[in-house]
């Protein structure tokens, strides 16, 4: 029996790669929907920690806000604050490699990175139309099952 040691963590499912396996971790929920922190006044369940914190904390009222101190702004988690702070300070810490645009959070910066490419992920499984961005393939699946009759099918999905 042996070994095997991976210097990077990848998804089994999509192939993307994280930087900690606490991080592919949380991912892998998205492939496999799993959910398991529920909320014990009813049966709303989240995938990650801080989902199940905002929903105790909008729904339930129950812990406590981080305000930020310049424009009052409430939010359920350090981080969320943090990088929050980083617009006060117009610190804008992601820059993309092909372009000289700078982003506040990575995930801008990887919504902005399909603009540079003809690559077209996302893709209507109605009509077979390809898209760069996620969210424009639900926006057309919406209108692309309506016109089909397939409203049963969107309300599935959402």
């Amino acid at each position: 029996m042996y070994t095997v040691t991976v210097d990077h963590n990848e998804c089994p499912f999509c192939g993307k790669l994280f930087q900690t396996n606490m991080e592919l971790k949380h991912h892998v929920r998205i492939h496999t929907d799993a959910k398991p922190y529920s909320c014990r006044h009813r049966s709303g369940r989240f995938t990650r920690p801080e989902q199940l914190k905002t929903h105790l904390l909008k729904s339930h009222n129950e812990g406590t806000w981080l305000i930020c101190s310049i424009c009052q702004k409430k939010f359920a988690t350090k981080g969320k604050l943090k990088q929050h702070l980083l617009r006060h300070d117009d610190v804008k810490p992601y820059v993309c490699s092909e372009c000289p645009k700078c982003f506040y959070t990575a995930y801008e910066l990887t919504r902005h990175q399909p603009v540079h490419s003809d690559y077209k992920q996302f893709c209507c499984g109605l009509c077979v139309k390809d898209f760069k961005h996620k969210r424009c393939v639900k926006i057309h699946f919406k209108k692309c099952s309506a016109r089909f009759g397939c409203t049963d099918v969107w309300s599935s999905l959402t």
